[in-house]
């Protein structure tokens, strides 16, 4: 864990925010290439993506606070602390509203929707793998308590102070499952986009294999709120199984049609 990568002083570059903005500009790259394989307005493409970044950050905060309400509405100050300023929110929830602002932009630069959710796909799932090494960086978004021989053990105070990260423990080390996940599922979509496949398709299985994986990582991810409904599943878990659901239904849909 080293939450900063440089530092002089007082001043330092945390190692989070750093590799969120590789992980947005790897995802820009790879979406401008793969729009302009497809005859795409380029310049409209890398627009999307920045209104969709700036809609994924806040939707993946608004989703955070939803999801420890409790927490909140004891602690109302720490909503503008900087813990939760650094505080990388729910990325589900960031993808959903992403998703929605993504639906806006495209209808009204008249962009052909499945075409570009394609070329967003595989750009998606490179930033979420980098992104989730910044969040092991930091020590936010722990795993569940974990004696196997690939443990990780967070020693640095500073990550316990901002996020209340578990210090001298085995921890399950499931920032990296997920940016290991991320990455297969890069290479997967990589491969199927360049391949004949109908629009729609690419999002889909995106959809599908992010979903899946999500799904099981949660299992060894520690959870401060109660799961919902009483049951063992996460509010993760419900949305997760929510999304793979619509994946499997918009692959098979578009599969039909093409």
């Amino acid at each position: 864990m080293h939450p900063k990568l440089i530092q002089f002083g007082d001043f330092f570059l945390p190692t989070y925010g750093v590799l969120i903005a590789l992980a947005f500009l790897a995802g820009v790259w790879i979406t401008q290439r793969l729009a302009r394989r497809s005859g795409l307005d380029t310049e409209a493409v890398v627009n999307l993506a920045v209104y969709c970044a700036l809609a994924g950050l806040a939707g993946g905060k608004l989703f955070m606070f939803v999801f420890d309400f409790e927490y909140y509405r004891r602690n109302p100050g720490e909503i503008f602390s900087l813990a939760t300023l650094q505080a990388g929110g729910v990325f589900q929830g960031g993808l959903i509203v992403a998703l929605l602002v993504a639906i806006l932009y495209m209808r009204r630069k008249k962009l052909p929707p499945w075409e570009t959710a394609d070329c967003f796909a595989p750009g998606i799932a490179l930033g979420h793998a980098i992104g989730r090494l910044g969040c092991f960086a930091a020590g936010c978004c722990w795993g569940a308590r974990c004696d196997l021989p690939w443990k990780v053990v967070f020693t640095n105070p500073e990550a316990n102070r901002l996020f209340g990260t578990p210090l001298n423990v085995g921890l399950h080390p499931s920032q990296l499952y997920e940016s290991g996940a991320e990455a297969v599922i890069f290479a997967l979509l990589w491969r199927a986009f360049g391949r004949p496949h109908a629009p729609g398709q690419i999002i889909a299985l995106y959809l599908i294999l992010y979903s899946g994986a999500r799904f099981g990582i949660e299992f060894v991810r520690f959870h401060e709120q109660a799961p919902p409904f009483g049951g063992p599943l996460s509010l993760a878990q419900w949305i997760s199984a929510v999304l793979l659901a619509g994946g499997l239904w918009l692959y098979l849909r578009r599969r039909l049609v093409s």
